[in-house]
């Protein structure tokens, strides 16, 4: 079995970041790129410019270029157009922040996804976070596994948003907005592989507000209530702690990880949270943390 191409969409990130993003996929053998970039329109051009010359200075065409608004389905039309682009056989899905680890390595998670006939494999997120809470910056010299050493289940929860990913389907299966289910298809591997997710950078609050606003005055549209509902979770939780993540919080569960071993408490903690989690209420309020209960299971508090 061959190696998958890589869809992503790609937002208007740090160059460096991009650079880290393809390095770490290639690491795993993927050699096939299917990237589409999509830029705001407050985007600058200095940022699309050195974004888009430092994706051809490692060897990758962008496959398409979007300007315009960010609604909730332009990933996903972009995405599915890239995974037409790609063609039939298995497609790895992955945001720029999402470094992916298979804990049976990604040729032996394809074969036992195709031997399960699932046509899916699933991811759950684990969200990295500095030491101290703080939305820092990262450089490549110190790397970002050095720079955010947490990981927990901020997503979970905090924010109330739903972890899990399908990180790799076969081109037969479509695949929800933010690559987060399968409908009528769900992944039998077992444990779940590590979605190690970067986004809480230096940066990342003002993206959120920027989303904020263009939710609520409808310049950018969202079928559902779950993204302005967790963008003001995020923002309210800072403002609450000074401009930091709580990672104190027993609710969080950070504990010290790195992208190339498995945690111990890996598979049994991923099991629970994709076992057991469940939309949020609609109504439910902003300051509410899910913790987990002995089972794993959630409990509101």
């Amino acid at each position: 079995m061959t190696i998958p191409p890589l869809i992503a969409v790609i937002g208007p990130v740090e160059p460096d970041l991009l650079t880290a993003f393809v390095r770490h996929y290639r690491a795993h053998g993927v050699h096939r790129f299917l990237l589409a970039f999509h830029f705001p329109d407050d985007t600058s051009d200095n940022e699309r410019v050195q974004l888009l010359d430092t994706c051809g200075s490692l060897g990758i065409s962008p496959a398409l270029v979007n300007v315009g608004p960010w609604h909730e389905y332009t990933n996903t039309h972009l995405r599915d157009e890239l995974r037409g682009l790609a063609g039939p056989g298995w497609h790895l899905l992955a945001d720029t922040d999402e470094f992916h680890t298979y804990p049976n390595g990604l040729i032996d998670t394809l074969h036992e996804a195709a031997s399960a006939g699932t046509g899916t494999v699933g991811g759950l997120m684990l969200d990295r976070i500095a030491t101290d809470g703080q939305l820092r910056p990262w450089t490549p010299q110190q790397g970002l596994d050095r720079t955010y050493p947490l990981g927990g289940f901020l997503t979970h929860y905090l924010l109330r948003g739903d972890p899990r990913k399908i990180v790799l389907a076969h081109s037969t299966v479509p695949v929800s907005s933010g690559n987060h289910r399968a409908p009528g298809r769900r992944p039998a591997n077992r444990p779940s592989v590590v979605v190690h997710h970067f986004k809480w950078r230096h940066g990342v609050d003002a993206y959120l507000q920027q989303r904020v606003t263009h939710l609520a005055d409808g310049s950018w549209r969202s079928s559902s209530t779950a993204l302005l509902r967790e963008s003001r979770k995020l923002l309210d939780h800072l403002a609450r702690h000074d401009g930091r993540i709580a990672v104190d919080s027993p609710t969080l569960r950070m504990r010290p990880v790195t992208i190339n071993a498995l945690p111990a408490w890996w598979a049994q903690e991923a099991a629970h949270i994709i076992d057991a989690w469940r939309p949020p209420p609609q109504n439910e309020p902003t300051d509410t943390i899910s913790s987990p209960s002995p089972s794993g299971r959630s409990n509101r508090a």
